[in-house]
């Protein structure tokens, strides 16, 4: 990560979104400090991904406030970064996309090249580099996903099911790298609908419902004894509508 200061904590206050008169996210109040790896759960149209893109800015909130420590616009940009459930890539080679998105954040031409070298060999895509991005398979493509996002060294990096469209040999090591990211010093926020993943690597949970922020326990307790009827019943597969 860069030696800026950092961003962290996020503040989110009576955030509230809706479309065409329609709540989809609220009011919803939490902070996030940073510290180990956020999943967000809850039942299809809970919000969680409508939560991320408010959080990551790609959404403007109907109502309500979400606060970083800083309000530098650029600084923000630089120290977060998105990766959603279908890697979203150039027409070029895979180390090119990287380098692009290098470039983006200012980073000089022997830069660019020295740190998306060191992504994709930490991601495993080293030997692929020089492949078209978009004839890679689905893993690599998630893979090459993260190592662009890895190598712009962000101190909050945001999820959307990352594991979502692959099989179980690619979402394992997709599940891997996160793990690795987040041992890096870069704060995760995910969310997924595989509870085995959540359990695997989660800290804490924030489980929606309806658009509101039903639980929220470290992911040891959430699993274990979830306090609220929705969240027991969204663990025993029930709907929760």
């Amino acid at each position: 990560m860069s030696g800026d200061a950092s961003i962290l904590p996020l503040v989110v206050r009576d955030l509230v979104y809706e479309v065409g008169g329609d709540r989809l996210i609220g009011p919803i109040d939490f902070e996030l400090d940073g510290r180990g790896r956020t999943v967000v759960l809850g039942p299809n149209g809970a919000g969680k991904s409508v939560l991320l893109r408010l959080a990551h800015g790609l959404l403007e909130p109907t109502s309500g406030t979400l606060e970083w420590r800083t309000q530098d616009a650029a600084r923000l940009r630089r120290r977060q970064a998105m990766v959603f459930d279908r890697a979203v890539l150039l027409r070029r080679s895979a180390r090119a996309n990287v380098e692009y998105a290098l470039g983006l954040h200012g980073a000089s031409r022997d830069e660019r090249r020295a740190r998306a070298e060191h992504a994709l060999e930490r991601t495993g895509l080293a030997r692929i580099g020089a492949r078209p991005a978009r004839a890679l398979s689905a893993g690599e493509q998630q893979r090459l996903a993260l190592a662009r996002a890895w190598a712009l060294r962000p101190e909050v990096l945001f999820l959307d099911e990352p594991t979502a469209s692959l099989d179980p040999a690619a979402a394992r090591r997709v599940e891997e790298l996160i793990v690795e990211i987040g041992a890096s010093g870069t704060a995760i926020v995910m969310t997924t609908h595989d509870l085995g993943l959540a359990r695997r690597i989660g800290d804490e949970v924030l489980f929606l419902h309806l658009g509101l922020l039903n639980e929220r326990a470290p992911a040891s307790e959430f699993f274990a004894a979830p306090r609220s009827p929705e969240a027991q019943a969204f663990q025993r597969g029930e709907l929760t509508w």
